[in-house]
């Protein structure tokens, strides 16, 4: 009998062994992404020319958790072909008991604003590693539709292949994946939706975030099913650092991009938002 409760013990704590590391894996398999979002991704000349930015380190998907969120190492905007300094604007915001920040910025002037983010180091303790996730989205100003294309130069970035705002619903976006300025053949790409308010029931873990693989170039391609922000985010390794232990620990960078689509209405949809289409 004695020995029979052993193996039977022996079994259980086997049996909870494994189901804590699918409960890991579960908290862990999700993305995280750098959200960076404006108020709008075009500015015309009936618009208000203050373009509001929220910033925050999330899973999109799930609309949470909230991940704490030091001060950026870099906050700005490439326009006109000069970078300005944004650090100072960012404004700390509490959600879910987490930092995050937003800011407020006055188009002054027409042309592709490309607004970025350099995170600080974010020690995923789950995972034993760094995330560095460098960030963008463009906003345009007055159609000028000048530098969409730009690169702002960091470590890990998207070249947009498709003009990344004034896209409809269903509109396929490609880029190319960048690493030290050179194209990074077969990196994984992963995508989520900002499921903003969870409107959108996710049927299993598997369509959280979806995943691609880029081809030899370093291009990719995908096709966004519904209206809302869509972030990219190319993952590459970098070199190790030392951890909080000191010990050498992976470093995750990636180079993200937001862009939004629209779905296309009649005048009539239009005019009664409440129509059926």
């Amino acid at each position: 009998m004695k020995a029979f409760l052993s193996s039977d013990i022996r079994a259980g704590v086997g049996v909870l062994v494994f189901a804590a590391c699918l409960v890991a894996a579960g908290r862990t398999a999700h993305a995280h992404f750098v959200v960076l979002l404006p108020s709008t991704d075009t500015v015309s000349a009936d618009d208000p020319r203050s373009v509001t930015l929220e910033i925050l380190f999330t899973h999109p998907m799930n609309q949470g958790p909230v991940m704490e969120m030091a001060l950026p190492k870099q906050f700005g905007v490439l326009v006109g072909g000069k970078k300005h300094d944004l650090l100072g604007s960012l404004k700390l915001r509490k959600l879910q008991g987490r930092s995050t920040y937003t800011a407020q910025f006055q188009v002054q002037q027409e042309g592709d604003h490309l607004f970025y983010v350099e995170p600080a180091p974010y020690w995923e303790k789950a995972e034993r590693k760094w995330i560095i996730h460098y960030t963008k989205v463009v906003v345009d100003s007055l159609g000028a539709e000048d530098s969409w294309d730009k690169l702002v130069g960091m470590p890990v970035e998207i070249e947009p292949l498709v003009r990344p705002y004034g896209l409809w619903t269903g509109n396929s976006f490609r880029g190319i994946v960048r690493h030290n300025g050179k194209p990074a053949p077969f990196a994984r790409i992963e995508v989520e939706y900002y499921n903003q308010g969870k409107q959108v029931k996710v049927p299993s873990d598997a369509f959280t975030t979806q995943v691609i693989k880029a081809d030899a170039n370093g291009v990719f391609c995908y096709t966004m099913p519904r209206a809302g922000w869509w972030g990219f985010v190319a993952l590459v390794d970098g070199p190790k650092q030392p951890g909080p232990d000191g010990k050498p620990a992976d470093v995750e960078l990636g180079g993200a991009i937001w862009v939004k689509t629209v779905d296309m209405q009649s005048a009539a949809e239009q005019k009664n938002p409440q129509a059926d289409y």
